[in-house]
């Protein structure tokens, strides 16, 4: 991987057969860029569950039962700790999709309603999962050996994936059955099969063992996720693992001969001498190190919209600067992906570092080994910046337009802008700092991950004062890593304050724990204070359920509670501030509506919001530390439970000392054009709205509560916003969407990794000409992908193999 966002991938594959080994974010979307098909996978193994193991996982499984013609039949293993996640999925994943999880190891010993299906302790400490004639799959538990007392605590078992194929029988020799008597015909066949018979001419019993060649062992491969030493120290102690050693006590009697194993686990665990002991004990096995740090990561793997990225980097680096994996990138094109194994003593064996698409072939016996005829070639700054200019030469000269043009206008208290038919800025943006606030767009599709949209994810810096996340679909750490680097991305995930989800649908919230995740770990040890997460009620059925299986470290708010009517009851003392979003109940939960019985119910926070205040009252401390005077929800129409937001910034002094608004920031979430959309946008600075579908297709916008580009340029100028920016597009526009330009004057459409400085405000709708001349081909040809390839004839011969992500 590029970002180590997320947990290596392994699938395994025969003919009819597909297994894959973790399911982290980012693996459809790697899938789909490299057509390989998710439909046809039989089993998914879980080798911890965590959100970096099984961050993928929901929408996967999604997908799968949306592709299913009778119904989702993926099998879904991992150990006991598997249960806490299904019932935490199950808040938004119909039952229909989970009906074939299972679960082996020792019972947690909860209540679980979930339908699945456990395996007890076997004697042996492996776990029997699949045995048919293709393969056999065992799982070995794998416990922190700190915790043996104690137990260990959700999360923390590892699994060990024991793959056994069957041995290949010795071949038949006719002339020695003639020898021994026998005469062709059904008797050759008993002795195939393994049975003794009498020989026609001879007193004598024939037996497989005369006529048959030496049969040769099946491959074996071991899937290894050791997370950490602790979990290592434990590996030298495993009964059941002797079976595999082929050095222990310098003797091979009994052994099965491991021919490779996949390392999952990091760099810290496998550089240990712990773990470096136990990799002695397989000597001839192939090692392949795919976890972490392993070896270079810098080069993308989202080649498809890296791409995209460097183009629009080229084009105009104002709104789109360097992503990090480009900003921070060497020439290492002189390192050998075999050199790994220099670091290990020659008594083990060959030891490779994995790449993307490194095969394992197992059979047939004569190709058995390492097969890198799939690996991409890789993708540099460089080769994507000779392909443009030779693919439209005068993009050189519309990057110098685009840089006069910054030139000329930017940090001018008053702009002109004849060509806009304005003559200012709002006075919210005068003599505005670059470091008050900036937009970042890391995902602006829909449904689901593709290969040049990421799903929903905005995220708000506020710079020294912190950071607010709007939605966060899967992928969300990983695009925040691409643009901002390795150790950017860990200072803007340290620096959340507020993370606000606008409703409960996967492509808006799925990438939420592996955010909180990553930032508990970052502020460990560290005082700090819990994030705060703002969403529909029944994200908190999600996350309370989860926090069973990985402490996120979040305190939540109910979108209700923030509402213009809920932050009344924060200040009783006095009457609260008349504000822009109005009446946050409108029209949409008006008497006899469709959704008032949703909004209206008893148990509604609005009814009674006591509870809440303490948590109202922290986060209206956050937003006051990060000088926002408010952050208002309010109902859109889409699903139930679902809301646009309003975030205002504090006032502030300009240059003269007087006394100036801040800006004001809408996003709409999923929604039709409604009149509460357009109340709340009133006076916006920038409104950041869905548009997608395009106009032509407004029945089905319609059908499926969404708005087209069309009706969400006019909820902006009917709320005389000062900036449009479109998103969430269908991912049936795989670059561009389609537009009507007659009517984008203040409007702009966003990509994935754009970034809107509110310095740079004024700027952005004169760039949206320059994205026809960048996209002019997209619709007459795709971007040539020479390493994309359909699975199946990357399956050439139908082998059974290992792919590696």
């Amino acid at each position: 991987m590029d970002t180590q966002d997320t947990s290596p991938s392994v699938l395994l594959f025969f003919d009819k057969q597909r297994f894959i080994f973790n399911a982290g974010e980012g693996l459809q979307r790697f899938c789909t860029e490299h057509k390989i098909k998710l439909s046809k996978v039989d089993h998914i193994f879980l080798s911890r569950v965590c959100s970096e193991t099984a961050g993928g996982l929901p929408g996967l499984l999604l997908t799968l039962a949306g592709i299913g013609e009778q119904g989702l039949s993926v099998n879904v293993w991992g150990p006991s700790d598997l249960k806490y996640l299904v019932d935490a999925m199950r808040s938004f994943i119909p039952r229909a999709a989970m009906v074939h999880t299972r679960s082996f190891g020792p019972s947690l010993n909860i209540s679980d309603s979930a339908p699945q299906i456990g395996l007890s302790k076997p004697k042996d400490d492996a776990y029997v999962l699949v045995d048919d004639e293709v393969v056999k799959i065992s799982a070995i538990l794998l416990e922190p050996s700190r915790l043996e007392e104690s137990g260990s605590k959700p999360g923390e078992t590892a699994v060990i994936y024991v793959c056994e194929l069957p041995e290949i029988k010795g071949k038949f020799d006719p002339k020695k059955a003639m020898a021994l008597g026998l005469r062709a015909g059904p008797k050759y066949s008993y002795l195939q099969s393994g049975q003794s018979v009498k020989s026609d001419f001879k007193d004598i019993t024939v037996h497989p063992s005369d006529v048959m060649g030496p049969s040769v062992p099946g491959p074996v491969v071991l899937l290894v996720d050791c997370p950490t030493e602790s979990h290592a120290e434990e590996l030298l102690s495993i009964p059941s693992m002797k079976t595999y050693y082929s050095c222990l006590d310098n003797s091979t009697d009994g052994a099965k001969l491991v021919n490779c194993i996949i390392h999952l686990s990091p760099a810290s665990v496998t550089n240990s001498s712990t773990y470096r002991s136990w990799m002695k004990r397989f000597h001839s096995a192939q090692h392949i190190l795919a976890g972490h740090e392993a070896k270079n990561m810098e080069f993308p793997i989202l080649r498809a919209s890296s791409r995209i990225t460097a183009r629009l980097n080229y084009l105009c680096p104002q709104f789109f600067p360097a992503p990090g994996f480009w900003s921070h990138q060497h020439d290492n094109n002189s390192i050998n992906p075999t050199s790994l194994s220099k670091c290990f003593d020659s008594n083990l064996g060959e030891s490779i570092s994995a790449e993307n698409l490194l095969k394992f072939t197992l059979r047939p016996h004569g190709n058995l080994g390492v097969d890198r005829s799939s690996i991409p070639s890789r993708l540099t700054a460089l080769r994507v910046m000779d392909e443009l200019l030779s693919e439209i030469p005068e993009i050189s000269s519309k990057t110098e337009e685009i840089k006069q043009l910054w030139n000329g206008q930017h940090n001018k208290m008053m702009i002109e802008e004849p060509w806009l038919g304005e003559s200012t800025v709002p006075s919210c943006l005068e003599n505005i700092r670059r470091d008050d606030m900036e937009i970042v767009l890391l995902g602006t599709g829909s449904s689901q991950p593709s290969k040049y949209r990421n799903v929903t994810a905005i995220y708000i810096d506020l710079f020294s004062r912190g950071s607010i996340l709007l939605d966060c679909g899967e992928g969300t750490l990983g695009q925040l890593k691409r643009r901002y680097g390795l150790e950017g991305a860990d200072e803007a995930v340290r620096n959340l304050r507020c993370i606000w989800i606008s409703h409960i649908h996967a492509d808006h919230h799925t990438g939420l724990a592996r955010i909180l995740a990553r930032r508990r770990e970052l502020l460990k040890g560290l005082a700090h204070e819990p994030a705060i997460v703002v969403g529909p009620r029944s994200l908190k059925n999600f996350l309370d359920a989860y926090q069973r299986l990985e402490d996120l470290d979040m305190e939540f708010l109910d979108c209700r509670n923030t509402t213009t009517t809920s932050w009344a009851s924060v200040e009783t003392s006095r009457p609260e501030k008349n504000t822009s979003s109005g009446n946050a109940e409108g029209s949409l939960f008006s008497k006899g509506s469709l959704m008032q019985s949703i909004y209206k119910r008893p148990s509604s926070p609005l009814t009674d919001n006591s509870s809440a205040l303490p948590f109202l009252k922290k986060l209206k401390k956050v937003l006051g530390e990060m000088g926002l005077e408010h952050l208002i929800s309010f109902p859109v129409v889409h699903c139930p439970q679902a809301f646009g937001v309003s975030l205002k910034a504090a006032e502030r002094k300009n240059i003269a000392g007087d006394e100036i608004p801040g800006w004001k920031m809408v996003y709409s979430g999923d929604t039709r054009p409604c009149p509460e959309m357009v109340e709340a946008s009133k006076g916006a600075t920038v409104l950041i709205h869905e548009a997608t579908f395009e106009d032509a297709l407004v029945e089905e916008a319609v059908a499926k509560n969404h708005s087209t580009t069309k009706e969400a340029i006019k909820v902006g100028s009917s709320a005389g916003v000062y900036r449009t920016v479109l998103t969430h597009f269908s991912q049936r526009y795989p670059k561009i969407p389609v537009i009507d330009e007659s009517h984008m004057h203040n409007t702009c459409i966003a990509f994935d990794m754009m970034s809107i400085n509110m310095a740079d405000l004024h700027v952005l709708p004169k760039i949206l000409p320059y994205f026809k001349t960048l996209f002019r081909n997209q619709v007459v040809e795709e971007e040539e992908e020479e390493e994309e390839t359909d699975d199946d004839s990357l399956i050439r011969d139908k082998v059974p193999s290992f792919f590696i992500n």
